[in-house]
């Protein structure tokens, strides 16, 4: 059974961020965990963790990696919900990998 089409285009997206060197400078990961401790919206917590320039493809690599979650089901925007790995979010379609 094919993909739904943006769960593909989703998945497509957060692909590009898998390889390592997207985690950033050392303690920018943990840095992106600790802003989505609690569910809030992409973009607050990408500004609380740091400069969302720099923090944006750490974001992509920890939701790639299965360290945060966001549902799936809709195109990401700065304004989806993020949470923990074990966050039940709306529309989750399970892990990015």
């Amino acid at each position: 059974m094919p993909l739904d089409d943006i769960l593909a285009a989703n998945l497509k997206w957060l692909a590009g961020y898998r390889h390592p060197r997207n985690a950033g400078r050392p303690g920018l990961v943990p840095a992106v965990l600790d802003a989505f401790a609690q569910p809030r919206p992409l973009l607050q917590g990408a500004e609380a963790a740091d400069d969302p320039i720099e923090v944006l493809p750490a974001f992509f690599h920890a939701l790639w990696h299965g360290q945060l979650t966001v549902g799936l089901d809709a195109l990401l925007h700065e304004r989806v919900l993020v949470g923990p790995r074990d966050w039940s979010s709306p529309g989750k379609t399970g892990g990015a990998r």
